[in-house]
């Protein structure tokens, strides 16, 4: 999915505004995707997913960081996102359809912490942002 110049100024406005909370809200979108999606859970069979656990936080804190990378890399997300395509594909084997509902849950977690700023605009470019995103991490799995 190509971003256009106003997605990409959506999508950076939208992360300044995530600032230092990155790992936390990444820790909250990945708790709501294991409440919703139970099945999402047997990827972490060895994860404490109590609410607040170091470990949840801990991979928050990885979503958090790569989808920082990515947004410093909108131009070159296969080269930006490579190594974790490789890793989830080859050594994790994570279902592709995963990447799609922590992407959802996501962006219900922006939602709830900017209100005011997540406009139609800015839903519509941070949703096609993390479709590339998405099809970049699933993209070693063809």
């Amino acid at each position: 999915m190509v971003l256009s110049p106003d997605d990409k100024s959506n999508v950076k406005a939208a992360w300044a505004k995530v600032g230092g909370s990155a790992g936390d809200y990444g820790a909250e979108a990945l708790e709501r995707m294991f409440l919703s999606f139970p099945t999402t859970k047997t990827y972490f069979p060895h994860f404490d997913l109590s609410h607040g656990s170091a470990q949840v936080q801990g991979h928050g804190k990885k979503v958090g960081d790569a989808l920082t990378n990515a947004v410093g890399h909108m131009d070159d997300l296969p080269g930006a996102l490579s190594a974790l395509s490789d890793l989830h594909a080859y050594k994790l084997r994570v279902d592709p359809v995963n990447f799609k509902l922590l992407s959802h849950c996501l962006l219900v977690t922006l939602a709830c912490h900017h209100p005011s700023e997540f406009t139609p605009a800015v839903h519509a470019s941070l949703d096609k942002f993390m479709a590339s995103v998405s099809t970049v991490l699933t993209s070693k799995y063809r």
